[in-house]
C-alpha cells in the first residue's frame, strides 16, 4: 500500500502543495523539449525529402557551435561569424550532396544510412583536429543574449526564467514559423515537399533532386547552429553536446519519422514529461538518474501500440 501510495498520490499531492515549484519544472522541461525539437527537425527535413536517416545530426550541432566559437577566437565579430559559420554550413551541405550522396543515388537505405555514419566520423574527427576536444565559452553576451533571469510571484512562491532560456524559446518559435512558411510559400519550399512526397513525379516535372538535397542539408545546418547557440549557452561547447542529440531519436520514435508537427510535439511531451517524471517519480522512487532513459522508455512504450508514431502515417504495403 505504501509504495501504490508513493506512485499514484504523493506525487500529485507534491504537485498540488507546491504549484510554483510545479510550474519552473514545467519550464524547465518546456526549454529542453523546444531544443529536443529542433534537433529533430533536422532528421525529419532530411529524411522527408531523401529518405535517409541522417546520424550525422547531432555532431553537425556540435561542428556548427564550434565553428562560431572558432572564428570569434579569431578576433571576427560575433554577427560576422555567425554569417561564416552559415557558408561553411552551405558548404559542407554542398560537399555531402556531391561526394557522399550523388554517387550513391539508388543503392539501399542502409548504405545511405551508413554514409551517414562515415560522415559523423569525418566531422568528429577533423572537429578535434580543428579545434580541440576541450570544453569552450557560448559567445552568449557578443551575440546580444541576456545572461539575467526574470523573477515571478506565482502562488507566494518563486518563479525563476533564465533570460537565455526565453530567447531560446523565442529563437525557436521563430524559427519553426519560418521553417514552415518556407516550406509552405516558397517555390523551393514546394520542391522539398514534393520530393518527399513523390520523388518520381517530382523529377518527372523538372525539380532538381541534387539542388533539393543541398539546400535540405543546409537548413538542417541552420537548425544545427541554433541549436549548438541555444546548447552552448546553457553547457559550453564540446563534443560532450552530441549526447544530447540522442534525445531526438525517442522524439522521432514518438512524433514520427515524417512528420514536422510530430517532431514539435514529441520534443515538448518528452521534455516536460521526463522532467516531471524525474522530480516526482524518479527521485523519490529510484534515487534519481530517470532523464537518462525516460524519453526511451515512453517512445518505446507508444511503438508498441502505433508503430509509425503519434503522427505518422501508417504504411499499407500491397502483395
Amino acid at each position: 500500500m505504501e509504495l501504490l501510495y508513493k506512485i499514484f498520490i504523493a506525487p500529485f499531492q507534491d504537485m498540488a502543495a507546491a504549484p510554483d515549484f510545479l510550474m519552473q519544472v514545467l519550464w524547465e522541461g518546456l526549454v529542453s523539449g523546444v531544443l529536443y525539437a529542433l534537433i529533430a527537425l533536422g532528421f525529419v527535413l532530411i529524411f522527408r525529402s531523401s529518405r535517409i536517416f541522417n546520424f550525422a545530426q547531432g555532431i553537425m550541432v556540435v561542428f556548427a557551435a564550434l565553428t562560431l566559437v572558432g572564428f570569434h577566437a579569431m578576433g571576427i565579430p560575433a554577427y560576422v561569424s555567425v554569417a561564416l559559420t552559415l557558408v561553411v554550413m552551405f558548404g559542407l551541405a554542398v560537399g555531402i550532396e556531391r561526394v557522399v550522396l550523388r554517387p550513391l543515388v539508388g543503392q539501399p537505405d542502409i548504405i545511405l544510412f551508413m554514409a551517414t555514419i562515415g560522415i559523423t566520423l569525418f566531422l568528429i574527427g577533423s572537429g578535434e583536429l580543428i579545434f580541440g576536444g576541450e570544453n569552450k565559452r557560448m559567445i552568449t553576451e557578443e551575440l546580444g543574449i541576456p545572461t539575467g533571469a526574470f523573477e515571478f510571484n506565482p502562488f507566494d512562491g518563486l518563479l525563476l526564467l533564465e533570460q537565455k532560456d526565453v530567447t531560446a524559446v523565442i529563437g525557436a518559435v521563430a524559427l519553426v514559423i519560418g521553417l514552415l512558411l518556407f516550406l509552405n510559400k516558397t517555390r523551393m519550399g514546394r520542391a522539398i515537399r514534393a520530393l518527399g512526397d513523390d520523388s518520381q513525379a517530382a523529377l518527372s516535372v523538372g525539380i532538381s533532386q541534387r539542388t533539393v538535397w543541398v539546400m535540405v542539408w543546409f537548413i538542417a545546418g541552420v537548425i544545427a547552429l541554433v541549436t549548438g547557440i541555444v546548447w552552448g549557452a546553457r553547457a559550453g561547447v564540446s563534443f560532450a553536446l552530441e549526447v544530447i542529440a540522442y534525445k531526438a531519436l525517442p522524439v522521432l520514435m514518438l512524433g514520427g519519422l515524417e512528420s514536422i508537427t510530430g517532431a514539435i510535439v514529441g520534443g515538448l511531451m518528452i521534455g516536460m514529461m521526463e522532467k516531471l517524471f524525474e522530480i516526482y517519480w524518479g527521485q523519490p522512487l529510484l534515487g534519481g538518474g530517470t532523464e537518462s532513459w525516460f524519453a526511451f522508455v515512453l517512445a518505446l512504450l507508444v511503438l508498441l501500440f502505433r508503430p509509425q508514431g503519434l503522427f505518422g502515417e501508417k504504411i499499407i504495403e500491397r502483395v
